[in-house]
């Protein structure tokens, strides 16, 4: 049994990406994802909650105002790698596990974080880390 709360914000970044594979998307051009952050937990905390809300989407925010208006090509953290949407999704995750273990998340008792990056209606990925 696990409860889950998900979170809601955007980023639009500008990127390239390096190889064949990528076809037009090896230029340089824009993107925009909707972003869900999605904390899991086994057990609901003594205010009957996975995790608040509010504090929530404030920290998602604070880690994707690091990454939006951005030229992802430019960011010294990304040297070197093909910023696709799955890598995103795993730093943005990793961002919220430190989040989460400095205590910008509140006390939260989580088992699980999973952030999808929706690119289009039908496109979308995913990265989940279990804690």
């Amino acid at each position: 049994m696990t409860y889950s709360v998900t979170v809601r914000d955007h980023i639009m970044v500008a990127h390239s990406l390096a190889g064949e594979s990528f076809g037009p998307a090896q230029r340089l051009h824009g993107a925009t994802f909707v972003v869900d952050a999605t904390f899991r937990a086994r057990e609901l905390d003594p205010d009957g909650v996975v995790v608040d809300i509010g504090r929530a989407s404030t920290v998602l925010g604070g880690i994707l105002s690091e990454l939006s208006y951005r030229n992802l090509d430019e960011e010294p953290a990304f040297q070197g790698v093909n910023t696709t949407t799955e890598r995103l999704c795993g730093v943005i995750t990793d961002r919220l596990v430190a989040a989460l273990r400095d205590g910008r998340l509140g006390q939260a008792a989580l088992s699980g974080i999973a952030v999808t990056l929706h690119e289009s209606h039908i496109a979308w990925a995913s990265f989940e880390v279990a804690l």
